[in-house]
């Protein structure tokens, strides 16, 4: 390795010291607001060095790693995400532990499994791509399970770890069939292979089903959907939006990268697979939406349906799909930060605030609260004027483009069909509050208002995101065409 090299990889380097500085920093004194502020900073330092890894992007960092325009604004995004959940957790955490409980660990927690994702976003190798689902996965499960007085984090936190153990068989299973068919581990090079074989072995082809089933799991795409809701109910609020977000990012760049290199889009079993997938997930997360009372498993049966609307883009192929996929992923994200955020700020100590009845008159308690969940749904439902609308408009039109008719007809009707549950919780946070009712909520916020400054700026940040983008989205699209070149390059020079 020489100069360039550790230039390339100086985002995950910096993330990786930084974990040794905040875990030595726990271990000489414990204090809830420095390791809170360190883990800030990690994040922000780290973002920093991703001009300077750009200088010499694209580079190949051995054979398991790449460092391009994709890689780099995947990460620029999973260390965005990541400081804003930590900015929630803050206050968050506070009400949850008492002092004395120790939380640091919490935020080391957080940043191993952040490095995790930084690997997943460059990975370029079928080890490089195990060690990063084994770094993100193995962290989340004992984030899920922090709250380890209660039983529904407990519960969700076995049920995560099974989930992981499963995905990680299939995945295995898979890379060794591969393995044993095309000889080689990297992504470029099966891609080659796959080139040169006049007809595709089906113990390959098994394999890469395989693979693909491990990561579905990892997304939660129907029917691999069974673990979101209720990880996603009883984890802390912080981590399912982590999980809704930065993880779910994290894969996503993954699979992104793996389908360009390993050109699995041209094989009618995978296509076949993958168009049964998006409709599975569409159909089922949002039928299962419409039955939900509680916010958070409306919110998880939700991100299934969404992921089901990328899979579209993704089918698509060519640059329309890049492009889409990562359009679509980034506003996913911010929609996902401001309703679970919400979530996050509203919940106290008795516990989260997560059933629909909660938010019952919110509006007229605690508006600014209302109004980002609320600006929230309107984007996740495609509204116009929000983010939500171009990212879904974006994945149709590369539909359209791919003469996909009947998936794009399938994403039409089940956007239609998501209205009812995002604006039955819409209307709730309007509806009459007994009066009764909102004169402690009035005084909560009272005594909370100087302590959740970091949960204003957090969630006013993502707000403005979700109407930037709504309204003036071509400098991201322009970035995001920018970023996805070098990935399309690649792929077109493979025989």
């Amino acid at each position: 390795m020489i100069l360039q090299d550790f230039i390339a990889l100086s985002p995950i380097l910096n993330l990786g010291a930084f974990c040794l500085v905040t875990m030595l920093a726990i271990a000489f004194r414990r204090n809830h607001a420095r390791i809170a502020v360190c883990a800030l900073m990690s994040c922000l330092f780290t973002l920093a060095t991703l001009p300077w890894a750009a200088t010499v992007a694209p580079r190949a960092v051995t054979t398991l790693l790449v460092v391009d325009g994709h890689a780099l604004l995947y990460m620029g995004l999973v260390l965005s995400a990541t400081m804003v959940i930590i900015a929630l957790s803050y206050r968050y955490l506070n009400s949850q532990f008492h002092e004395k409980d120790g939380v640091e660990e919490y935020y080391l927690l957080l940043l191993l499994a952040t490095f995790g994702g930084l690997v997943l976003t460059t990975a370029a190798h079928f080890v490089s791509l195990f060690l990063g689902f084994e770094l993100l996965g193995l962290s989340l499960c004992s984030l899920i399970g922090y709250l380890r007085t209660r039983r529904n984090p407990l519960e969700a936190a076995v049920k995560y770890l099974l989930l992981s153990i499963t995905a990680s068989a299939f995945l295995l299973f898979g890379l060794a069939l591969l393995y044993f068919e095309s000889g080689a581990m990297t992504f470029h090079e099966v891609g080659v292979s796959v080139k040169q074989w006049q007809t595709v072995p089906a113990l390959w082809l098994g394999g890469l089903i395989l693979v693909l089933v491990g990561i579905a799991l990892k997304l939660g795409l129907a029917p691999f959907h069974m673990w979101i809701p209720d990880v996603y109910q009883g984890a802390p609020t912080p981590i399912t939006t982590y999980i809704a977000t930065v993880s779910k990012a994290a894969v996503m760049a993954l699979l992104l990268r793996l389908a360009t290199e390993v050109g699995i889009l041209e094989l009618p079993p995978v296509v076949h697979l993958f168009s049964l997938l998006a409709v599975v997930s569409m159909v089922t997360g949002n039928v299962l939406a419409l039955l939900q009372q509680n916010v958070k498993r409306l919110l998880a049966y939700s991100s299934i349906a969404h992921f089901g609307y990328v899979l579209v883009a993704l089918l698509a192929g060519g640059p329309p799909a890049a492009e889409a996929v990562t359009f679509y992923v980034i506003v996913y994200c911010a929609m996902s930060l401001g309703a679970f955020g919400v979530v996050t700020v509203y919940s106290s100590k008795e516990g989260d605030k997560d059933r629909v009845e909660d938010y019952q008159g919110l509006f007229w308690t605690r508006p600014w609260l209302a109004g980002m969940l609320a600006l929230s749904l309107l984007s996740l439902a495609g509204i116009p004027v929000t983010a939500g609308f171009i990212g879904k408009f974006y994945a149709i039109v590369a539909g359209v483009d791919a003469g996909l008719w009947w998936l794009v007809l399938a994403l039409i009707a089940n956007s239609v069909v998501s209205l009812y549950y995002y604006l039955r919780l819409f209307v709730t946070l309007f509806g009459e509050v007994a009066i009764q009712e909102a004169l402690p909520q009035q005084e909560t916020v009272q005594r909370s208002e100087f302590v959740s400054w970091t949960a204003v700026c957090s969630l006013g940040f993502v707000a403005s995101i979700i109407l930037v983008l709504g309204v003036y989205p071509e400098p991201l699209i322009q970035l995001i065409r920018e970023s996805v070149s070098n990935l399309l390059m690649v792929a077109a020079q493979k025989p």
